[in-house]
């Protein structure tokens, strides 16, 4: 490898990416996937709910969510990446495709969120 040369991506020896906290894979941290576990300042909790539409399986919504905007990009691609499911955010809800709710209110909990499913 001469002077200009540069390692781009990189797995450990067996293949898997190690996290960088906790050294192993998949990550064990207790942030998960919504952040640092830290009390959180809510007024209101963040509402979980299920609505079926006219075709498909339906949407997990996640509404009142106190975060900003990017943060809510990042979090839904973190989710997505993690179900294998698609999504978006929409006028500030996020959407998941399929019942989602128990795995999206863990998450939360575990993140330091008050949590209320609806419906």
């Amino acid at each position: 490898m001469g002077d200009n040369d540069r390692l781009v991506y990189s797995t450990g020896p067996d293949g898997k990416v190690e996290c960088p906290n906790c050294g192993k894979s998949p990550c064990e941290c207790a942030e998960g996937l919504a952040g640092e576990v830290r009390k959180r300042n809510q007024t209101e909790p963040v509402r979980i709910s299920f609505r079926r539409t006219g075709k498909g399986s339906g949407m997990t919504l996640v509404e009142k969510l106190p975060m900003h905007p990017a943060g809510k990009e990042e979090l839904l691609s973190k989710f997505k990446k993690r179900l294998g499911a698609g999504g978006a955010v929409k006028n500030g809800v996020l959407e998941l495709q399929g019942d989602r709710r128990a795995f999206v209110k863990t998450e939360l909990e575990a993140a330091g969120y008050k949590v209320r499913l609806i419906g």
